[in-house]
């Protein structure tokens, strides 16, 4: 097993939990790669799958890369895990505006 190989067999099994703090601060662990984000939605690579943080005001107060953790703070309003494997047919973004 080569050195990247083991790399993304550690990732794959990093812990991932969420933790929503009265809808204003996010913490989620196990975060593989921040996708993209603005100040209503975030797209999060994790362990689990990718997610969707939407909402209000949102900003990014921690991101730790070499732990994978990442701190949002702002008005939570969604969070949503995006299956990849549901439909072929529709592009990842297409599932994201369903």
């Amino acid at each position: 097993m080569s050195f990247g190989d083991e790399t993304l067999s550690q990732r794959s099994s990093v812990s991932h939990e969420v933790i929503l703090k009265g809808r204003k601060q996010l913490e989620i662990t196990g975060v593989k790669e921040v996708e993209s984000f603005d100040n209503e939605e975030f797209l999060l690579e994790t362990s689990m799958g990718f997610l969707s943080v939407r909402g209000h005001n949102l900003h990014m107060k921690n991101l730790d890369v070499e732990d994978g953790i990442v701190s949002i703070e702002g008005k939570v309003d969604d969070l949503v895990y995006v299956d990849q494997t549901s439909s072929k047919s529709k592009g990842f973004i297409g599932k994201l505006f369903k």
